[in-house]
């Protein structure tokens, strides 16, 4: 088995159309810039995808990266990153996920892949130190993720699959590895319209180490040590699963039930994670290398199974007014199975209800009602009858049926499962977030909800915290780790440990200054120096994050987005905040206000002093440049023109 210290730096860049490939070189000045992960990625699709194109057209380019972290052995560390022009929404979709193929890929010798073109019929491809294999997957095609991942087994340790929804190009179609997801924005729908059934990489063929190992195991022991004794990675997620957040979340008023009608139910008792642990003989059932264990599987239907996570259960459950956990769970497996991202396909299935409720649409969904979902959702995979129409999203059901007001998306995406009336924080998050209607883009719930450091009904600050909480999400996401490691990191330093509460909720609020400065990255930095020998600091760990979200932002802006589609559904704007006696969502100041601290114009663009700052932009990144890469194409393998 090969060594390899640190990183591989090799990407493989494949073209379906030509059944070619060739090894991209990954330079130090562009690792320590964009880190890996998301960062990369962007970078890498920057380059490639031309503004205009069809998503699901040849022009597309889909792009995986797999960050520094994989492999190695760090806390939480098998995420991997995929990026490419959403079918869903028409701008850039960025996904994480937790499954194996990341690190088969990393131990491939590969520290991620470039898919552009497309093949003249149906393929999987199997990667390895040497190169890529094209197959014929004419046999597979119609089969679920599951089945394909099974035989996908036989020629790799990890697999990316597609179910009927990505075939039939579903535009919220998703992308199974080892049943974690590439979940959100068509990427399943990408891969389906390059005639891709599945990638899988044959992985051990390399070893990787960190250059600076006794640095290594120092920070990977402390972060050990923070992730289990800290509340919520050591006792919540763990003993609950991302269900922990469902009792918060609906004591704060922000559970969406009824299509974001109200914020709260006396029936989600029975969905919190306490109830399912004690009711579902839940066990663990979690992503490689994870020590927060906040994946389980539960009994459901006479059967064990994957607990649905949270934003599941709220948007494919309460948001459709139903609190019967074995229905969602079929639900759940269902999406699974087929290729389905449950929050589009549980916002699509609720904005039909209400559409029906108030006679746009001809339909037998209702609210409370479980009946007709699961056929639903069959037809929705597999395009027949009205599910033709429900598969292309809910921003285009609305336009063509009405109901824009109560479509609940931002950009064109379904929103996710945190109602904006209890949380402002969120409702900003939510309305400038790149990819849509996304909780993930800077996680601000957490310091509203779950630590209470912000008070979740004022706008005061709210912009100064989630464009900062944007700049570290979009950093972890390049390392490439777990978005939850930050409980443990941030509040089990020293700085945040032993402060007085009081006074770092003092210091946010009136000197932001000071309390960012009790924000310590320094274990994220660390783990990234010790194990790539390239020396960075948490300031400029956060600058990388800062650098990829603004490049996301700017990669949007060439595809027409603007400040206009900076804002939430009219039905939320009219509902305002909690106890905000009839007055609208105070939204329009905290996103000028936003502008203002990332560097955009009023109309919401990049400026170009921003541009140039981060080395990003026109004349920094062109399309199809790739200059910066050591790019020798490398020969084809013997017999792989030919697909079976």
């Amino acid at each position: 088995m090969k060594t390899i210290e640190g990183t591989n730096n090799r990407i493989i860049e494949i073209d379906l159309t030509a059944r070619s490939f060739r090894e991209i070189r990954i330079s130090p000045a562009d690792r320590r810039k964009y880190i890996g992960g998301k960062g990369l990625a962007l970078k890498l699709l920057a380059e490639r995808l031309r503004p205009g194109e069809d998503p699901l057209g040849e022009g597309n380019v889909f792009i995986l990266t797999t960050g520094v972290l994989i492999g190695t052995g760090a806390p939480n560390s098998a995420r991997f990153s995929a990026v490419a022009k959403s079918p869903l929404t028409g701008i850039i979709t960025h996904s994480s996920c937790g499954g194996p193929f990341g690190r088969a890929l990393k131990t491939s010798g590969w520290d991620g892949l470039v898919v552009s073109g497309k093949a003249d019929s149906p393929v999987f491809l199997v990667i390895d130190s040497s190169g890529v294999e094209f197959m014929s997957a004419r046999d597979m095609w119609g089969e679920t993720t599951s089945r394909t991942e099974k035989h996908l087994s036989k020629f790799g340790k990890g697999s990316l699959a597609i179910g009927p929804a990505g075939e039939n190009r579903v535009r919220f179609a998703n992308i199974s590895s080892g049943g974690r997801f590439l979940g959100r924005g068509g990427l399943g729908a990408v891969l389906g319209s390059k005639n891709i059934k599945g990638i899988t990489a044959r992985g051990g063929e390399c070893a990787i180490l960190p250059r600076k190992p006794e640095l290594f195991r120092k920070l990977a022991s402390r972060g050990f040590r923070y992730i289990k004794r800290n509340p919520f990675t050591g006792e919540r997620y763990r003993n609950f699963g991302t269900l922990m957040h469902m009792g918060n979340n609906n004591r704060a008023g922000i559970l969406p039930v009824n299509n974001f009608a109200v914020g709260s139910s006396e029936k989600a008792g029975i969905l919190t994670g306490e109830f399912i642990q004690k009711t579902r003989n839940t066990r663990f059932d979690s992503c490689r290398n994870c020590t927060i264990l906040c994946g389980h599987s539960g009994e459901f239907n006479a059967r064990r199974t994957s607990v649905p996570e949270y934003e599941t259960v709220s948007i494919l459950g309460t948001n459709l007014g139903v609190f019967d956990m074995d229905r969602i769970s079929e639900w759940n497996d269902i999406c699974g199975e087929l290729g389905l991202d449950t929050i589009s396909a549980g916002g699509t299935l609720a904005f039909v209800m209400e559409a029906a409720e108030k006679g746009l649409i001809d339909s037998p969904l209702g609210f409370g009602s479980p009946e007709h979902v699961s056929e639903t959702l069959k037809n929705t995979a597999f395009r027949k009858g009205f599910g033709n129409e429900m598969a292309e999203g809910s921003r285009r059901l609305s336009g063509k049926y009405g109901g824009k007001a109560f479509c609940m998306t931002v950009k064109g995406m379904e929103m996710s499962g945190y109602h904006p009336s209890g949380s402002s924080g969120m409702g900003l998050n939510y309305a400038v977030a790149n990819r849509g209607g996304c909780h993930l883009s800077s996680t601000v719930f957490g310091l509203e909800v779950d630590t209470k450091f912000l008070n979740p009904l004022k706008t005061f600050r709210k912009a100064v915290y989630v464009e900062f909480m944007e700049n570290i999400v979009a950093a972890i996401n390049s390392l490439h780790t777990c978005h939850f490691t930050i409980y443990p990191y941030v509040l089990e330093s020293v700085r945040l440990r032993y402060f007085p509460k009081a006074v770092i909720r003092l210091f946010m609020l009136l000197l932001p200054g000071i309390a960012k400065k009790f924000i310590d990255l320094g274990i994220y930095a660390g783990l990234f120096s010790a194990v790539t020998g390239i020396r960075i600091s948490p300031r400029e760990l956060l600058r990388a994050g800062k650098r990829a979200h603004v490049l996301e932002r700017y990669l949007n802006t060439r595809e027409g987005i603007s400040a206009v589609d900076d804002t939430l559904p009219r039905k939320l704007i009219a509902a305002g905040l909690h106890g905000s006696s009839g007055k609208p969502y105070p939204l329009e100041k905290m996103v000028r206000r936003y502008y203002r601290i990332r560097g955009y114009d009023h109309n919401g663009i990049p400026l170009p002093s921003l541009l140039r700052s981060l080395g990003i932009g026109p004349g920094a990144l062109s399309a199809g440049a790739g200059s910066e890469h050591d790019t020798a194409q490398a020969p084809s393998p013997g017999g792989m023109g030919n697909p079976g």
